[in-house]
């Protein structure tokens, strides 16, 4: 199940393992399994490949970051298909992403021996380019009327829904808020506007999902397979640049 409605669905580049999502989730969908269970899972498979990368074993990581990917889409797919949205649940998968995404850069930086302040910037950037992504995304998914749990901005704990505890709830919102905060707000003051704009073409949200987490663990296990390690971190340093040209792009349709 998309989160969005099918006439405004682009090709999402980072989302290549959803097809495969689709097809676990519906053959777990009737048993006891929850998101949250799908949730620790793809935290385990993020571990386990850096834990190869460690070892050097570099095509069997690539495996397990896919992996990652495919039930990172997976969570929320089964709490789509067992009509259990949980702003629970989707704080949990985001703070999963950013504590793998850290410890994965660490791995990076540990195996090249290259710099811990490049390798810090780099982790910076990487997360930058996520959150303008899906600062975008979570812009046209609520207003065609897609998944709505996510929300434009994350200024308050949100009112719990069924089956979760607001305290719960609001504990998991202030250790999201200490995660992703600081690059919301930046973001936001690259492009306050965005959420006014009119225009999100989907050949230039197909653009902008190359930012996807997805893609981007796509793209680190393959650097690895080659041996390109060593180009990761300035990799995405420099790819960073592609922020301020897609707010420009963006900025440029919606006049």
């Amino acid at each position: 199940m998309s989160k969005l409605p099918e006439e405004h669905r682009f090709l999402d580049l980072s989302d290549y393992g959803r097809s495969v999502a689709f097809q676990l989730v519906q053959a777990i969908k009737t048993t006891s399994l929850t998101p949250v269970h799908i949730t620790v899972a793809f935290f385990v498979s993020g571990l386990t490949a850096i834990v190869l990368l460690l070892n050097e074993y570099y095509g069997l990581a690539f495996l397990f970051l896919i992996l990652k990917s495919i039930l990172d889409a997976a969570d929320g797919e089964l709490a789509r298909a067992k009509n259990t949205p949980s702003h629970t649940g989707r704080y949990l998968d985001s703070i999963s992403d950013i504590v793998l995404n850290l410890i994965l850069f660490l791995t990076i930086w540990y195996v090249t021996d290259g710099s811990l302040l490049l390798t810090v910037i780099s982790f910076i950037c990487l997360q930058l380019q996520g959150t303008l992504y899906n600062y975008y995304y979570v812009i046209l998914r609520n207003r065609h009327n897609g998944d709505t749990t996510s929300r434009v901005f994350e200024n308050k704990s949100p009112n719990a829904l069924k089956g979760e505890s607001q305290k719960t709830v609001n504990s998991m919102f202030k250790i999201y808020s200490l995660c992703y905060g600081t690059f919301d707000s930046i973001i936001y003051r690259l492009d306050k506007n965005a959420a006014k704009g009119k225009a999100f073409p989907n050949w230039f949200m197909t653009a902008v999902s190359s930012f996807g987490l997805g893609f981007q663990l796509l793209l680190i296990g393959l650097m690895f397979t080659l041996g390109w390690q060593q180009y990761i971190i300035p990799f995405f340093i420099g790819y960073s640049i592609m922020i301020f040209i897609f707010i420009l792009i963006r900025q440029v349709l919606n006049r």
